[in-house]
Protein backbone atom coordinates (compact mmCIF):
# COMPACT_ATOMS: atom_id res chain seq x y z
CA UNK A 1 0.00 0.00 0.00
CA UNK A 2 1.43 3.39 -0.96
CA UNK A 3 1.88 6.18 1.54
CA UNK A 4 2.15 9.90 0.71
CA UNK A 5 4.93 11.28 2.90
CA UNK A 6 3.79 14.24 4.99
CA UNK A 7 6.57 16.74 5.65
CA UNK A 8 4.44 18.93 7.92
CA UNK A 9 3.47 16.20 10.39
CA UNK A 10 6.42 13.82 10.18
CA UNK A 11 5.43 10.19 10.67
CA UNK A 12 7.55 7.12 11.36
CA UNK A 13 5.04 4.87 9.58
CA UNK A 14 6.82 2.03 7.78
CA UNK A 15 10.18 2.80 9.41
CA UNK A 16 9.52 1.55 12.95
CA UNK A 17 12.19 -1.18 12.88
CA UNK A 18 15.02 1.32 12.30
CA UNK A 19 17.27 2.11 15.29
CA UNK A 20 17.28 5.75 14.07
CA UNK A 21 13.57 5.83 13.24
CA UNK A 22 12.97 9.53 14.05
CA UNK A 23 15.98 10.71 12.03
CA UNK A 24 15.10 8.43 9.09
CA UNK A 25 11.51 9.72 9.13
CA UNK A 26 12.90 13.27 9.08
CA UNK A 27 15.18 12.41 6.17
CA UNK A 28 12.26 10.92 4.24
CA UNK A 29 10.16 14.02 5.00
CA UNK A 30 13.05 16.24 3.86
CA UNK A 31 13.02 14.50 0.48
CA UNK A 32 9.21 14.85 0.28
CA UNK A 33 9.44 18.59 0.96
CA UNK A 34 12.13 19.03 -1.71
CA UNK A 35 10.04 17.37 -4.44
CA UNK A 36 6.87 19.19 -3.44
CA UNK A 37 8.58 22.60 -3.42
CA UNK A 38 10.69 22.11 -6.55
CA UNK A 39 8.37 20.04 -8.77
CA UNK A 40 4.96 20.11 -7.04
CA UNK A 41 5.29 16.31 -6.80
CA UNK A 42 3.77 14.29 -3.95
CA UNK A 43 6.48 11.93 -2.69
CA UNK A 44 4.97 8.49 -2.07
CA UNK A 45 6.58 5.32 -0.76
CA UNK A 46 5.63 1.65 -0.68
CA UNK A 47 7.06 -1.21 1.37
CA UNK A 48 10.14 -2.58 -0.41
CA UNK A 49 8.43 -5.96 -0.73
CA UNK A 50 5.75 -4.35 -2.93
CA UNK A 51 8.23 -2.87 -5.44
CA UNK A 52 10.79 -5.59 -6.19
CA UNK A 53 11.54 -4.20 -9.67
CA UNK A 54 12.51 -0.76 -8.28
CA UNK A 55 14.64 -2.29 -5.55
CA UNK A 56 16.32 -4.60 -8.08
CA UNK A 57 17.09 -1.63 -10.38
CA UNK A 58 18.87 0.23 -7.57
CA UNK A 59 20.72 -2.91 -6.45
CA UNK A 60 21.81 -3.66 -10.03
CA UNK A 61 23.20 -0.16 -10.59
CA UNK A 62 25.12 -0.26 -7.28
CA UNK A 63 26.53 -3.71 -8.07
CA UNK A 64 27.46 -3.06 -11.69
CA UNK A 65 28.80 0.46 -11.26
CA UNK A 66 30.76 0.08 -7.99
CA UNK A 67 30.37 -3.53 -6.79
CA UNK A 68 28.37 -2.30 -3.79
CA UNK A 69 25.94 -4.54 -1.93
CA UNK A 70 24.07 -2.84 0.91
CA UNK A 71 24.04 -4.93 4.07
CA UNK A 72 20.84 -3.54 5.56
CA UNK A 73 17.18 -4.41 5.14
CA UNK A 74 15.32 -2.22 2.64
CA UNK A 75 12.15 -0.87 4.25
CA UNK A 76 10.57 1.41 1.65
CA UNK A 77 10.90 2.31 -2.01
CA UNK A 78 9.75 5.25 -4.10
CA UNK A 79 9.87 5.39 -7.91
CA UNK A 80 8.63 8.21 -10.10
CA UNK A 81 9.40 10.44 -13.07
CA UNK A 82 9.71 14.19 -12.73
CA UNK A 83 11.12 16.83 -15.11
CA UNK A 84 12.67 14.26 -17.46
CA UNK A 85 14.28 12.29 -14.63
CA UNK A 86 13.53 8.78 -13.45
CA UNK A 87 13.96 8.74 -9.68
CA UNK A 88 14.28 5.66 -7.48
CA UNK A 89 14.65 5.83 -3.70
CA UNK A 90 15.33 3.09 -1.19
CA UNK A 91 15.11 3.73 2.56
CA UNK A 92 17.02 1.15 4.63
CA UNK A 93 16.57 -0.01 8.21
CA UNK A 94 20.07 1.25 9.12
CA UNK A 95 19.01 4.86 8.37
CA UNK A 96 20.57 4.95 4.90
CA UNK A 97 18.66 6.44 1.98
CA UNK A 98 19.83 5.83 -1.58
CA UNK A 99 18.48 7.63 -4.61
CA UNK A 100 19.14 6.97 -8.26
CA UNK A 101 18.61 9.93 -10.59
CA UNK A 102 18.54 8.78 -14.19
CA UNK A 103 17.89 11.24 -17.02
CA UNK A 104 15.52 9.80 -19.59
CA UNK A 105 17.28 11.77 -22.34
CA UNK A 106 20.61 10.53 -23.63
CA UNK A 107 23.53 12.51 -22.19
CA UNK A 108 21.55 13.89 -19.23
CA UNK A 109 22.44 13.72 -15.54
CA UNK A 110 22.69 10.26 -14.04
CA UNK A 111 23.91 9.68 -10.50
CA UNK A 112 23.50 7.69 -7.31
CA UNK A 113 23.16 9.61 -4.05
CA UNK A 114 23.67 8.34 -0.51
CA UNK A 115 22.21 10.08 2.54
CA UNK A 116 22.86 9.03 6.11
CA UNK A 117 20.36 9.70 8.89
CA UNK A 118 21.60 11.51 11.97
CA UNK A 119 22.86 9.03 14.56
CA UNK A 120 23.87 6.26 12.18
CA UNK A 121 27.41 5.16 11.41
CA UNK A 122 28.70 5.18 7.84
CA UNK A 123 27.96 1.68 6.48
CA UNK A 124 31.07 -0.45 6.13
CA UNK A 125 30.38 -1.02 2.43
CA UNK A 126 30.57 2.77 1.81
CA UNK A 127 33.07 3.97 4.44
CA UNK A 128 36.30 3.46 2.52
CA UNK A 129 34.88 4.56 -0.86
CA UNK A 130 33.13 7.87 -0.19
CA UNK A 131 33.56 11.08 1.76
CA UNK A 132 30.33 12.46 3.21
CA UNK A 133 29.48 16.16 3.31
CA UNK A 134 27.23 17.51 6.05
CA UNK A 135 23.99 19.41 5.52
CA UNK A 136 21.61 20.87 8.11
CA UNK A 137 17.91 20.09 7.84
CA UNK A 138 15.02 21.28 10.02
CA UNK A 139 13.27 17.96 9.45
CA UNK A 140 16.22 15.57 9.69
CA UNK A 141 18.73 17.39 11.91
CA UNK A 142 22.02 16.75 10.14
CA UNK A 143 22.22 14.76 6.92
CA UNK A 144 25.51 13.39 5.62
CA UNK A 145 25.59 12.77 1.90
CA UNK A 146 27.73 11.63 -1.00
CA UNK A 147 27.21 10.51 -4.60
CA UNK A 148 28.76 9.07 -7.73
CA UNK A 149 28.05 9.54 -11.42
CA UNK A 150 26.53 6.60 -13.30
CA UNK A 151 28.58 5.68 -16.36
CA UNK A 152 26.61 2.70 -17.72
CA UNK A 153 23.26 2.44 -19.51
CA UNK A 154 20.31 1.14 -17.52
Amino acid sequence: MSYAVDFVNVSTEGLESSPVVEALAGLRANEARYYKNKYDHVFTVVPASEAPESLARVQRILAEEREIVIDSTPLEVSSFEVDGLRMDYVFYESGLAINVMYSIEEGGKRAVGFKLSMGMEVPEELASRFKFARQKSKLAGEIRGSYFVIKGEY
